[in-house]
């Protein structure tokens, strides 16, 4: 099932569940939309989606209280920027208990060897492992890489990312130092481009992010156009996050 970005922000949200594994506060409902009523879908029908409420986010020492689901709808905000659908539909949104991000719910592909495939070279994660310097991840888990039956690879979990400190961890650094493929690199600077002239982005982002860190995206973005490479693992900072996957 799928849902607009209209349906997530305003239908009503059931809780049906919860993620045990999840370090922040992650509940798992059920969208009821008009839609659905005036299909007279059964309620098991109605699209599923994870909704982090902020009362529900554990403190870290390195990220600002209560920012963390806000920081997952600036990642869906700039992927979509660029016209790369890797982050599920995300809105930030009022829900059972309190305001919070609501993301579509991913059906992945259960027979995808995950750590096979983040080893690969597989184009989507070329893609992934660009956006993820750009945003400064600081966890890309091989679990926040969700492969579906259609090939397509989705990146969720960026509620520490968009820091000023470099903090890029990644488990994706097979392409380290490598030249980024010419078509990605374009995409980047005519994404800057966008956000320079003020064509609308830089004003939502300016809901979720502070202006530092809006500020050193677009840093990070000329760094990418300019150099040209993927980054290198910095020796200050370990390098791939904990637990791996």
């Amino acid at each position: 099932m799928t849902a607009t970005l209209a349906e997530l922000t305003f239908g009503e949200l059931e809780v049906v569940g919860q993620l045990i594994d999840a370090s922040n506060g992650s509940l798992l409902c059920r969208l009821k939309t008009d839609a659905n009523l005036a299909r007279r879908e059964a309620a098991e029908d109605a699209p599923l989606v994870i909704y982090k409420p902020r009362a529900g986010e554990r403190p870290l020492w390195d990220f600002p209280d209560g920012t963390l689901s806000k920081r997952e709808v600036a990642a869906f905000v700039v992927a979509e920027s660029l016209g790369w659908s890797i982050v599920p539909p995300t809105v930030w949104r009022e829900g059972p208990v309190g305001p919070g991000m609501v993301q579509l719910w991913v059906d992945i592909d259960e027979s995808v060897d995950l750590v096979a495939l983040v080893q690969s070279d597989h184009e989507a994660l070329r893609r992934i492992a660009v956006f993820d310097a750009l945003i400064n991840n600081a966890d890309r888990k091989g679990g926040h890489l969700l492969p579906t039956a259609d090939g397509m690879i989705w990146g969720i979990d960026h509620g520490v990312s968009f820091a000023v400190d470099d903090k890029l961890r990644t488990v994706l650094w097979q392409w380290r130092g490598h030249r980024i493929p010419p078509p990605l690199v374009n995409e980047v600077r005519e994404w800057l481009g966008r956000m320079e002239s003020g064509d609308g982005v830089r004003g939502v982002l300016a809901k979720l992010l502070v202006a530092d860190e809006i500020d050193l995206l677009l840093r990070r973005g000329h760094q990418l156009v300019t150099d040209g490479h993927h980054p290198q693992p910095s020796p200050d900072w370990p390098a791939i996050p904990w637990p791996p996957f």
